[in-house]
């Protein structure tokens, strides 16, 4: 959303009242203010959006035992993390960030995992590019939209796409935490070996021809 500067004449007191909730809330104060403005005419910023949508899904992610949120008001973006079954259970890290424009893309989701295990780099290298190729097979094919991917030392990122269907904020919510959970599940499985490749693949099927918003 576009920003121009305007001026404004503001009494000094009201200037340190707004000044002393920005810094509490963790915003500045032409944040503030452009929030307090937009709530007045009833105008949902792209910022309070993205808050609502993340709130939503720390929320929604709380109650599990495998997936720790981590979520600060008025952040674009969260993380959450999770431990994998395997000797010193290493931790891996999901971050959610959307975007204020969110023309193209929606945001992007990043899997962060640090280990240095040889044989757990590669199979978890193993399973993202499973991952992309299920999803090039399936979800390209279902909803006409190619998704974007990079896999770098530790780090795997997929874009969040423009979801294929009208929604509100707290259905966006639930997508993206469905996705991170079956994503997490499968590859715990895959890594332990309680589902091979062909198995991931049917259950992932079987996720997306039952889910009304893909991502």
């Amino acid at each position: 959303m576009k920003k121009t500067l305007y001026s404004l004449m503001l009494n000094d007191e009201v200037v340190h009242e707004v000044d002393a909730l920005a810094h509490k809330l963790g915003t500045n104060r032409s944040n503030l203010i452009n929030q307090i403005l937009a709530e007045y005419v009833n105008y949902t910023t792209p910022e309070r959006r993205i808050n609502d949508i993340l709130s939503a899904i720390e929320q929604l992610m709380a109650p599990s035992r495998d997936l720790v949120p981590f979520f600060s008001p008025n952040s674009l973006s969260m993380s959450l993390k999770s431990s994998l079954e395997y000797k010193y259970r290493p931790t891996v890290k999901y971050e959610v960030e959307l975007y204020r424009s969110g023309d193209v893309s929606l945001g992007e989701l990043s899997v962060i995992f640090r280990t240095q295990s040889s044989v757990l780099i590669n199979a978890m290298a193993e399973f993202f590019r499973l991952w992309k190729r299920i999803e090039d097979a399936h979800l390209t094919q279902l909803t006409g939209t190619r998704h974007d991917y990079a896999l770098f030392d530790g780090k795997f990122v997929r874009n969040i796409a423009i979801p294929d269907v009208n929604c509100s904020s707290d259905e966006l919510a639930a997508t993206i935490s469905e996705y991170i959970k079956l994503f997490d599940k499968l590859m715990k499985a895959y890594l332990n070996g309680s589902l091979d490749a062909h198995e991931v693949e049917a259950a992932y099927y079987s996720h997306m021809i039952n889910s009304r918003i893909h991502i």
